[in-house]
């Protein structure tokens, strides 16, 4: 199934949303443009509009993340680097904004700047020339210098509605050529020759939120996969510089235990899966007016995917990527 274009704007004219799954970048989530049905207050929606910018980057020896989020009424980032060799989580943070949008600013698309910025930390994603992305971190635990792009293939949009919520819109991006550095206290790591991805985010979303997510890519292949709040809209296969939708995601794990494996297959028999978890960056918070739970496994996938439903299988062999858990109330 090929995709068609995406549309430069989520929000028509006549103000209604453009739902799907499109192939390529929106250069707006302007859901303040929504009319009749699908139309809320400003009210509602700053307390229902979280954004947030994920960057994923994986060398030989590291596999890091970073995360700016902006929920609208508060916004926190976080971080971390993982040590593949010796599954040692080498730096693990994440700080808590000022309230409101004075710390943060999560772009209005995935090709526009976001930052994070306290006393002691700060965090930018940038665009530059030719599709390619600049991100600089530094904090007290490690400091990244990293750039990365262009894409191997087209970026993935997905929009939809949420139950509980009004709608939602994702950018998922394929593996892109990444270069640059990770400085932990233990040493210097270089990222030269591994790969990028990110994972945009922007919706009006429900006040109790859950998924479970699955992402991992190489220079030939990639997946995004997610069960939960957001149904099936954003799954895909990147493969063959094509991005390829694919059917709802079923997720076997033991929620209880979540550094055993994981099977993940999907409903169109074009993927099916086996995650084995080498490490995990967790998090649970109960605040007075919000709550979380979170385990995010850093590991690798064995199995296999395909372009469609009866074509060849192509075999993947320790393809590192990342797993999550979460819920939020927020």
């Amino acid at each position: 199934m090929k995709l068609a274009p995406a549309p430069q704007r989520v929000v028509g004219s006549d103000g209604k949303p453009l739902l799907g799954r499109f192939s390529g970048a929106a250069e707006s989530f302007d859901w303040h443009l929504l009319a009749g049905e699908h139309a809320r207050s400003s009210l509602w929606r700053r307390f229902h509009h979280k954004k947030w910018h994920y960057v994923s980057l994986v060398s030989e020896q590291v596999m890091a993340a970073v995360a700016i989020v902006d929920l609208g009424w508060t916004s926190t980032c976080f971080a971390y680097a993982f040590d593949r060799n010796d599954s040692d989580m080498m730096a693990n943070f994440s700080q808590d904004g000022l309230p409101g949008r004075l710390s943060v600013s999560v772009g209005e698309h995935a090709g526009a700047a976001s930052w994070f910025r306290t006393r002691s930390t700060q965090i930018s994603i940038e665009p530059l020339e030719g599709e390619r992305y600049q991100l600089t971190l530094r904090c007290p635990y490690m400091e990244i210098d990293a750039e990365f792009g262009p894409p191997i293939a087209p970026l993935l949009l997905a929009t939809g509605p949420v139950q509980g919520g009004a709608l939602h819109g994702t950018q998922k991006s394929p593996g892109m050529p990444l270069t640059g550095e990770i400085r932990t206290f233990r040493d210097e790591y270089k990222l030269d020759g591994g790969v990028a991805s990110f994972d945009y985010s922007n919706g009006l979303l429900a006040r109790e939120t859950s998924w479970r997510w699955a992402s991992g890519h190489n220079l030939e292949m990639g997946f995004n996969l997610q069960s939960g709040y957001f149904g099936g809209h954003e799954n895909a296969l990147w493969i063959d510089g094509e991005v390829v939708p694919l059917a709802p995601a079923h997720f076997i794990f033991d929620p209880h235990d979540p550094m055993q494996r994981w099977h993940i297959f999907t409903e169109d028999d074009q993927l099916e899966l086996y995650f084995t978890p080498d490490g995990a960056r967790r998090q649970d918070r109960n605040l007075l007016v919000a709550a979380s739970r979170y385990i995010q496994p850093v590991g690798h996938f064995s199995g296999w995917v395909r372009s469609e439903p009866e074509g060849p299988k192509r075999i993947v062999t320790q393809l590192a990527g990342v797993t999550e858990d979460h819920y939020s109330r927020w």
